[in-house]
């Protein structure tokens, strides 16, 4: 009973590791609201991944926690790599073709049906009627969170495609990383995955104008991107990761659209319609019945 108890509080920490992570991503939108005009989304996307693979790998460095090349399996990193890029590339041209309402409701949305999936069939993890409620639940707020926005829908088949490859790619991407978590401490493995993964991103910053990047305000931006948003957020992921289930960690990152949601009216002054204080206060609501569900 002691052993079981204790999975049960490994668990529910792990939840709450993974609701902190999620609610760090939540501040991008925000803090690319500060950044000077002329910016470049992919550039910003490429520098988050550079700033924070380089913090994580000194981080694991210096913890000695890297090992010897030998010691990886670099099938399933380069994976984890090239999901994260994907993920990045898939996304942005989703939301270019579809719109950020659409885009976001199906990209975001998809993720933890694909998680759950993928969990069933490659890890054998059970998907009880708790967590299809709260997943449900928080889908459905962040439609309408997405939709209260007022902005033109566009119905765009290749823009939902690729929205539903993002979610895709963002679900196989935790896969993966569950299973280097077996063999690999956290700090490695995100240093070098997310390293990896800014490499691939690497030739989106060749011919490109970086006279923004030079005045105070973009280097905050960028350092806070990278080192909050990446390297905090993906060193708190990997942890929670050990010890919740990949669907339960796709579904906890739905807290991601409500943060942005709330710091866009707290901070950026946006207005909020009841239409998106209900997308609001279901994504809590299903996140809350999941994380009780991890505690019981």
């Amino acid at each position: 009973m002691s052993d079981l108890n204790q999975n049960t509080a490994k668990s529910a920490t792990g939840a709450w590791f993974v609701l902190g992570a999620a609610l760090l991503w939540g501040t991008t939108g925000t803090a690319q609201a500060f950044a000077p005009s002329g910016f470049d989304p992919k550039i910003i996307g490429t520098l988050r991944l550079l700033v924070g693979g380089i913090a994580l790998l000194i981080l694991a460095v210096s913890r000695r926690e890297l090992g010897q090349l030998s010691d990886w399996q670099w099938r399933p990193v380069l994976l984890a790599a090239a999901f994260t890029a994907c993920y990045q590339i898939s996304f942005f041209a989703a939301v270019a073709k579809t719109g950020v309402a659409i885009g976001t409701v199906v990209g975001i949305g998809s993720a933890p049906i694909a998680g759950g999936l993928l969990g069933r069939i490659f890890r054998g993890e059970q998907l009880d009627r708790r967590w299809l409620l709260a997943t449900l639940l928080a889908i459905f707020g962040c439609a309408l969170l997405s939709l209260a926005n007022g902005g033109a829908v566009t119905i765009d088949l290749f823009g939902i495609f690729l929205a539903i490859i993002a979610g895709a790619a963002y679900a196989a991407y935790t896969l993966v990383i569950k299973g280097l978590l077996q063999k690999h401490s956290p700090n490695a493995v995100m240093a070098v995955v997310v390293c990896v993964g800014a490499v691939m991103l690497s030739p989106t910053l060749v011919n490109c104008d970086l006279q923004w990047l030079m005045q105070p305000r973009s280097i905050a931006v960028v350092l806070h991107l990278g080192l909050a948003t990446m390297a905090l957020s993906y060193w708190l992921f990997a942890r929670g990761l050990q010890t919740v289930q990949v669907a339960t960690a796709t579904t906890l990152s739905l807290a991601e659209p409500m943060t942005a949601a709330t710091l866009g009216i707290v901070v950026l002054g946006e207005q909020m319609n009841p239409q998106a204080f209900s997308g609001i206060l279901l994504i809590f609501l299903g996140l809350a019945a999941l994380v009780l569900r991890i505690r019981r």
